[in-house]
């Protein structure tokens, strides 16, 4: 089976090569892609794929575009933090719908429903697997929004640190960063750890109150913000304790939210 990955965090598609070649040593990754335009240039250029696995959120937008661009001939089977999205991805040749931190036995399952709907389709796959009746759409969406109520936040994180494994306080962390495809925080005391976690999935770990995830390179702690600055076209520089190695922007249309969550 030939797949193509369209995700645009790298230890997101680490895990998720690792994962389909431990399920299946018969999947071969054909392509990657991380935002809309390098999909629908490869979906363009190349043989369609047997597969797509799709996150919802890329880098320059929502997958969704990628269709009003190319007409996409595999299902797919997408991927997401969120579960307002699920009726729209049934819309769009979607055999399933994985919520993230992805588990091995729901992609196995997804896999093998892909194997049921396309069994016996002799030209046309992606027609057949998109032929999902309405009770079962309401039936995964319901799921979907169960699995989203965590029974309660993360308290610590367990971290490697000088060849050994410590625990830090949630409460002790200033921000979450990706930085070069490789998740880390910082402590409140400047000292910096790498964690095996994208950025996405921590957001979905952090309790919203104290945490608030600034754009696609920070999660930010209440405790951490100084100082907050008019930037270009209406958006917002931060000023963060302790100061990281790179600006933190807020996009205008995330600035209202950020400033209702910082004023709470």
């Amino acid at each position: 089976m030939k797949v193509l990955l369209i995700e645009d965090e790298d230890l997101a598609v680490r895990k998720l090569s690792k994962l389909l070649t431990e399920i299946d040593g018969n999947i071969e990754i054909v392509g990657k892609a991380a935002s809309v335009q390098e999909s629908v240039e490869f979906l363009k250029d190349n043989e369609v794929p047997d597969l797509i696995l799709m996150d919802i959120e890329l880098a320059d937008g929502q997958s969704f575009e990628i269709f009003d661009q190319v007409k996409v001939e595999s299902p797919v089977i997408f991927t997401t933090s969120y579960d307002e999205y699920a009726l729209r991805a049934f819309k769009v040749n979607s055999i399933d719908y994985l919520l993230k931190p992805i588990k091995r036995q729901e992609l196995e399952a997804s896999l093998a429903k892909y194997n049921r709907l396309t069994k016996g389709a002799e030209s046309d796959p992606a027609k057949h697997a998109a032929n999902l009746d309405r009770d079962a759409i309401d039936s995964l969406v319901k799921q979907l929004r169960q699995q989203m109520q965590p029974s309660e936040y993360r308290k610590r994180f367990l971290v490697k640190h000088l060849q050994q494994w410590v625990p830090i306080e949630v409460t002790d962390i200033a921000y979450f960063y990706s930085e070069e495809g490789t998740s880390l925080f910082k402590s409140k005391n400047n000292h910096k750890y790498p964690i095996d976690y994208t950025l996405d999935e921590l957001e979905k770990m952090l309790d919203p109150d104290c945490f608030f995830r600034a754009n696609r390179q920070f999660i930010i702690s209440v405790h951490c913000v100084q100082q907050i600055n008019p930037y270009f076209n209406n958006k917002i520089k931060l000023a963060l304790t302790p100061t990281p190695e790179s600006e933190v922007i807020i996009s205008r249309e995330k600035a209202m939210d950020f400033k209702k969550w910082l004023g709470k």
